[in-house]
């Protein structure tokens, strides 16, 4: 572990610090009451190197930016009885926009920004455990439903180049309903392409069947989203953890503008921001293109947040 020291620390007083957390390594930046650089360095992103470094300082102010290491991070110090700032590193011009990019720098610039004005860096709040919990169920759903499309995508491109064309279907019923148009050419190399299709459709079916018991049994708000038209379980409840509190919404067109929800009706084939929350801009996208309707945004947000 590498670290610097500019003069000692005579009494224990309380810190700003900048934390750049890293895949392998994280930079901090220790700054005393009048801001001076009192220590800087680097430590390993491990929760044995985090925890034996930081118990040793005194209860200090830690900021930090949102990324993959920062929720765990985030509880470890809470536990060690600092005060943690989570950083939203798009909104802050001086990190994201820097010519001068580096761990060093962002560390520094953390440890600034946080002594000055927290709410300069635009500070983020996690999700609950459990709320993360039921998001990565959502999330893993998403995964398998981009692999099997790749698959289908690359299935049809096959027959394609043999003058031959997959008749138009669901995915769902794709994997069945293919099969007896693959050209004899290539029933060999489609096989194993069909069979792991077909596995893809059932592990989304149960995931959508978890996916509507958790919205019913632990996420009854659901249940009032569900009943604008295009509007399921899996798009009312990636709707609902995404916003997780809506009472720290005052007016509920507030919603749209945390999500950049457009405030008019989606229709088929329009382009959506490209600030849209990523889930929610293809959840309902996908929707509105599968009924072949509109999906109002404002209905959406005024079922979870009537005001």
């Amino acid at each position: 572990m590498e670290s610097k020291v500019a003069h000692p620390r005579r009494r224990r007083e309380k810190y700003t610090i900048g934390l750049d957390l890293g895949d392998r390594n994280s930079r901090y930046c220790v700054l005393d009451n009048t801001g001076v650089v009192i220590e800087e360095g680097s430590l390993k992103t491990s929760p044995v190197a985090m925890r034996a470094h930081f118990t040793q300082l005194p209860h200090s102010r830690i900021a930090i930016e949102v990324g993959a290491h920062s929720r765990w991070v985030n509880i470890l110090l809470n536990e060690e009885g600092h005060e943690v700032i989570v950083a939203n590193p798009r909104n802050v011009q001086l990190i994201s926009a820097s010519t001068r990019k580096t761990d060093k720098v962002d560390a520094h610039t953390l440890a600034r920004l946080a002594r000055v004005d927290p709410s300069l860096l635009s500070p983020v709040r996690h999700r609950s455990v459990n709320s993360q919990s039921h998001l990565a169920i959502i999330r893993a759903r998403n995964a398998l439903v981009t692999a099997r499309t790749q698959l289908i995508n690359c299935l049809r491109g096959m027959v394609k180049s043999t003058g031959e064309r997959l008749p138009p279907c669901s995915s769902e019923s794709f994997a069945a309903k293919a099969a007896e148009h693959i050209p004899n050419a290539l029933k060999l190399a489609a096989g194993p392409l069909l069979q792991q299709i077909a596995s893809l459709t059932e592990q989304i079916k149960a995931y959508d069947r978890t996916i509507e018991q958790i919205a019913d049994s632990e996420h009854p708000e659901t249940i009032g989203l569900r009943t604008v038209p295009g509007v399921g379980a899996l798009t009312a409840l990636t709707f609902v953890l995404t916003l997780e509190d809506p009472s720290r919404f005052e007016r509920s067109r507030d919603v749209e503008c945390k999500l950049r929800l457009p405030s008019e009706t989606v229709s088929v084939g329009a382009k959506c921001p490209a600030a849209w929350h990523f889930e929610n801009r293809r959840l309902v996208s996908s929707q509105a293109a599968r009924r072949e309707c509109s999906i109002s945004a404002r209905k959406v947000r005024f079922r979870l947040c009537p005001s």
